[in-house]
């Protein structure tokens, strides 16, 4: 069985990079987060400052997510995007082998815990996730359930290194550790583990809140914006959480919120039972989190936000599949339930629906990309970014800036008139090529399907 696993866990894997793969070069990835991340790792392999050029500033100021330094050991063997996808789709499918062992630690029988390595790998934010760029907290989600089990093995040095391991992934995780170490020293009685996790979550929230990421950014953490109302640093919102608790009862109690649980709940709500919920403890940072937020993805079961809770939510079921408390009990059962959930919520339909839409402009792009031979600065569209972040510069063009970019930074512009992703306005996109065609610095290299290369002239 343990062999079966394994298999299990990497034909998910392989299943997960051939589709993030083949959404990336049907052109649907963009700079934001794959570009901005490919351009992070590769800058780190060249051995140069880590500031991706969409951003501006260094990535410790982004999230504070060290763990992401090691990737370009990845980079140093080929610079490719595609590393970064199977990073993410073996990170996300490895995650169904510490479930398993979770349920057989728990006193599960073998159909049983295979049958819950299924039930995470058919959650629908697992292949959701995987498919919505590359994001560094994916490679958090199978080492959550591995310190639980270090935990409950009573392997303290695992537990804490992997911990570490956590908290590097990303700087809001930090709050979702504290809340680990909460459950696990009240209710788990792992008191060495527990009392870690909490002073560990605690320290670095502030490490990274009010001192790395202020000092690589020159400002506070980037989500701060998404909760104005509550104030304008994270110090202030978490102030005015307990001071002024009416700014936020109308977000808590409403259908908004109940229609989000309800999308979290729904695959697994055969395993929830109320006596057994106290994994959940751990998640109610990232509840809070995006319940509160003014952004409306940290809402739903197609972007990274929901992540953290998936491990504690598996952790629950199994506690009360144990205890031979759950609705349903027959793997075959919980099978399918979990099978129409992901045929419900599972956004494969993206592929015939959304990510074939540019397919016309595909060769031409291509082509374009095939001429831009040197590492100088490209401006481009956004969903061009990810296939030409191996340089310093690059940028994409955006009509919600003010004027018109300086086209004399770039030594070659590639814009895609016919789909201008990013700007959402072909009307903009056409007046920049007709700017461009008048400027005299630039020759036009290619025009096909309404895809033009510019490149600036040599003195």
């Amino acid at each position: 069985m343990k062999t079966k696993i394994i298999n299990l866990s990497a034909v998910a894997a392989i299943l997960l990079f051939l589709c993030s793969s083949l959404r990336h070069s049907l052109f649907q990835s963009g700079a934001f987060d794959l570009g901005i991340y490919d351009q992070v790792v590769y800058l780190m392999s060249q051995g140069k400052p880590p500031i991706p050029s969409t951003l501006g500033f260094h990535h410790m100021g982004n999230h504070a997510a060290w763990a992401v330094y090691p990737l370009a050991l990845l980079y140093k063997i080929y610079p490719s995007a595609y590393w970064l996808l199977g990073v993410q789709a073996v990170s996300l499918a490895s995650g169904a082998i510490p479930a398993y062992y979770l349920s057989k630690q728990a006193g599960l029988k073998e159909n049983q815990a295979f049958t819950m390595s299924a039930v995470y790998l058919l959650y629908p934010l697992i292949f959701n996730v995987n498919l919505f760029e590359f994001h560094p907290e994916v490679m958090a989600i199978p080492v959550f359930l591995g310190v639980v089990l270090a935990a409950r093995l009573n392997k303290i040095l695992c537990f804490c290194a992997g911990t570490i391991f956590i908290l590097g992934c990303k700087a809001v995780l930090s709050l979702t550790v504290a809340a680990m170490g909460l459950w696990l020293l009240i209710f788990e009685k792992r008191r060495v583990c527990g009392v870690f996790g909490l002073i560990a979550g605690c320290a670095w929230f502030l490490i990274a809140t009010q001192v790395i990421i202020p000092n690589f950014s020159n400002e506070e953490a980037a989500a701060v914006e998404r909760y104005s109302y509550l104030g304008d640093s994270v110090l202030d919102i978490i102030a005015n959480l307990f001071l002024r608790p009416g700014l936020i009862l109308g977000k808590v109690f409403s259908l908004k919120t109940l229609e989000y649980l309800a999308l979290v709940i729904a695959p697994v709500i055969w395993g929830l039972r109320p006596k057994y919920l106290a994994p959940l403890i751990s998640v109610v940072p990232t509840l809070a989190i995006n319940i509160l937020s003014e952004k409306t993805t940290q809402r739903d079961l197609i972007h990274q936000y929901s992540l953290p809770i998936l491990p504690f939510l598996i952790l629950a079921v199994i506690s009360s599949l144990a205890a031979n408390k759950s609705w349903l009990r027959n793997p075959k059962n919980i099978l399918i339930w979990a099978l129409v959930a992901f045929l419900a919520l599972g956004k494969y339909g993206f592929f015939w629906s959304r990510y074939f839409r540019s397919i016309d402009t595909w060769q031409a792009t291509r082509q374009a990309i095939a001429k831009i031979e040197t590492k100088e600065a490209v401006l481009t569209t956004h969903s061009i970014v990810p296939h030409l972040t191996h340089r310093s510069n690059i940028e994409f063009v955006d009509d919600l800036s003010d004027g018109v970019p300086d086209f004399n930074q770039f030594k070659y512009i590639l814009l895609n008139v016919r789909h201008p992703d990013g700007t959402r306005n072909p009307e903009f996109a056409a007046n920049l090529v007709n700017k461009l065609k008048d400027n005299q610095f630039f020759e036009l290299v290619q025009e096909r399907d309404e895809v033009y290369l510019f490149v600036k002239k040599t003195n």
